[in-house]
């Protein structure tokens, strides 16, 4: 027969254990973000000064993410959309919102990503990097001048085969219209069917779709040319000693991006979201995101300045020459997407 001491212990013990395991629980945070786009040492970092265990997850476009999104409840606290998707995060509900503008570290944040277009009441989003998106040529041995995206597009006999291209028509659409000189978020069908026929004709010359092994590739000698970020590529540069590799800044213009932090609806650890996202609007924690990824940061040259890598400074991936046009995506109708969907969805057969 149990003795109510015995009784009142069990449950006792029952209770911490159901204490220990919340505690346990509100100790998490689940991370989702961009491939190789997360320093692990800020990772540890965090989870030192806050008891946090952190989990990351990565994916290789802002299509995989809004997928995973419009599946349901993902478990995931943060992640990491481009500009062009929050506005439709936001507009389909897919975000809680969080008090960026009362944290401690917000007053690093440069004026000019305070309040920006695609969320002018800062309700969703603080700043994670900036940057472009363009293509990289290892130019040794190259014959061109790898300042056009007729290269790219349309490349010499001697890239067949040895090119790498996205797999995301986010990111290679709008540099094909921007090589036609048609309008971005193109709602005609014969404008896209020249981007289609564009995107056929460079096919046979493409090795791969992917937008996650251009590193590797280009690295080995497996491509000779692949879409790439700036940041990325300047990494890719010199992680390798590669310094043969140019990232293309093209006369037709390239295409900027902004990546930001937000929490999905419904995310199990909100609170320790936000932690996280004033953690990483700290200058030292900053500038460390940008020594790492090689992007330009969104946060005050005052504040993140003295903790920056001189090299980012003069690096020419992502110093743009002030001739080049920079096309921010935007977030393209229905009617637009559909047209690009179709055009991808062809050039994948």
């Amino acid at each position: 027969m149990f003795t109510k001491h015995y009784i009142k212990k069990a449950v006792a013990l029952t209770t911490a254990a159901l204490l220990g395991s919340a505690a346990n629980a509100d100790g998490e945070l689940f991370f989702y973000n961009w491939v190789d786009y997360t320093p692990p040492e800020l990772i540890k970092k965090f989870e030192d000064e806050t008891g946090i265990k952190v989990t990351v997850d990565t994916y290789d476009s802002n299509e995989t993410l809004l997928a995973k999104l419009k599946s349901g409840a993902t478990g995931y606290d943060v992640v990491v959309p481009s500009q062009n998707f929050v506005t439709i995060m936001v507009a389909e509900e897919m975000l809680e919102k969080i008090s960026v503008k009362e944290m401690s570290n917000y007053d690093n944040v440069d004026d000019r990503w305070k309040n920006p277009t695609w969320d002018p009441t800062q309700d969703y989003t603080a700043p994670w990097q900036m940057g472009s998106t363009s293509f990289s040529i290892n130019m040794e041995g190259y014959q061109g001048e790898g300042n056009s995206l007729g290269e790219f597009f349309e490349p010499a006999e001697s890239m067949l085969g040895k090119i790498q291209v996205f797999r995301t028509p986010d990111e290679v659409i709008p540099l094909a219209l921007m090589y036609l000189g048609l309008e971005q978020c193109n709602e005609n069908p014969a404008d896209m069917k020249q981007v289609q026929a564009l995107l056929l004709k460079q096919k046979p010359f493409v090795k791969t779709y992917n937008s996650e092994t251009m590193v590797a590739n280009l690295t080995s000698g497996e491509v000779s040319m692949s879409s790439h970020w700036d940041g990325y590529s300047m990494k890719n540069r010199l992680d390798s000693k590669m310094e043969s590799l140019k990232y293309v800044h093209p006369k037709e213009g390239i295409i900027g991006w902004f990546d930001s932090m937000v929490v999905p609806k419904g995310a199990p650890n909100k609170e320790n979201a936000e932690k996280f996202i004033n953690f990483m609007m700290d200058a030292v924690n900053g500038a460390a995101l940008s020594n790492f990824n090689r992007y330009a940061s969104p946060l005050k040259t005052s504040a993140v300045g003295e903790h920056l890598d001189p090299t980012l400074s003069t690096a020419p991936e992502i110093n743009i020459d002030p001739s080049v046009p920079v096309h921010f995506s935007e977030t393209c109708s229905a009617k637009s997407t559909k047209l690009y969907d179709r055009v991808w969805t062809k050039l994948l057969q």
